[in-house]
């Protein structure tokens, strides 16, 4: 062996797959084939400069950019026992757990933190769909229920962010009682008056679409999400008829009735701190006008 294939080749290969290494950092691509300077992305809200598609967001970069300042403490949440039920596929469901949580650095896809928008304290829950494609299961349930109980005990409005394919199938009826159970924690909420606000990213569909997250006081869309139930196929073929192409996106699910408003990521906080300013003082309308009602009773009954 002489030394240039010793020493001068090694050497070249190293150049250029330090180079092809840091293309990939500084780079990355969009659904319109669009090559993105990752700065430029991170700068504009995670939304294609060209295209505007909204990109994924994991929690903490969701919570950075929603809260003021991008200030708030994530909220430790209950963790039930992991795989209730054995289960395996193609593989452990054990194995799939450790992989979602090494990649998304959580315990389950939900995670709740406070903090404060336009100045009003709140409570806001999210979910990383790169944790099993944002499915809930028990782990998710006790989290959304917990972040409902933090803002009843605080007197804080509870914002979620839904991001899921729907409920978790490798925890069966156990994932499917997490629906009931999240829609009785959200009635809690609205026996309490504390506002509920639900922002519907890419994608938000089966059972967190069928619980939860319609059940908003007010319901916000970041664009072109994709919001429903069942595939679009599965309804194609169910109906035998030609969808719209624009069919379950939130543009069409406003035009149609299911949500309220459909709001660019990069003004959700302002829009979400005016809404809750009108909310909040609606709601402190309310409690007064109980107690004025409790206090009639009274004079009543001491009159009596």
């Amino acid at each position: 062996m002489n030394w240039i294939t010793k020493f001068i080749k090694p050497k070249i290969k190293s150049l250029f797959k330090k180079r092809t290494v840091d293309n990939q950092t500084l780079w990355t691509t969009c659904g319109c084939n669009n090559l993105i300077y990752k700065e430029d992305l991170k700068s504009n809200f995670n939304c294609c400069p060209k295209c505007g598609s909204h990109h994924k967001l994991s929690c903490k970069e969701r919570f950075e950019l929603f809260f003021d300042g991008g200030e708030y403490e994530i909220l430790k949440t209950p963790l039930p026992k992991d795989d209730p039920l054995n289960f395996v596929d193609n593989k452990k469901y054990t194995d799939r757990l450790k992989t979602a949580r090494k990649v998304t650095g959580q315990d389950d896809a939900i995670a709740i933190a406070k903090g404060k928008v336009n100045s009003i304290s709140v409570v806001v829950g999210a979910q990383d769909f790169r944790f099993i494609g944002g499915s809930v299961g028990s782990a998710s349930g006790e989290a959304f229920i917990a972040g409902v109980q933090v803002a009843i005990e605080s007197k804080s409005p509870f914002i979620f962010f839904s991001c899921s394919g729907g409920q978790r199938m490798m925890e069966s009826s156990i994932a499917l009682m997490q629906m009931s159970r999240t829609a009785l924690a959200v009635n809690e909420l609205k026996k309490n008056n504390i506002p509920y606000i639900v922002i519907l990213t890419n994608p938000t569909t089966g059972g967190v679409t069928a619980s939860w997250a319609m059940l908003g006081d007010i319901l916000i869309a970041e664009p072109k999400a994709t919001i429903g139930f069942a595939g679009r196929r599965v309804i194609q073929d169910t109906v035998k008829e030609t969808l719209p192409e624009e069919f379950q996106t939130a543009e069409y699910v406003k035009e149609h009735g299911g949500i309220d408003l459909v709001i660019e990521r990069k003004y959700l906080n302002s829009t979400v701190g005016t809404l809750l300013s009108v909310l909040m003082k609606k709601a402190e309308k309310q409690v007064n006008n109980t107690s004025d009602v409790i206090t009639v009773d009274k004079s009543l009954q001491s009159a009596s």
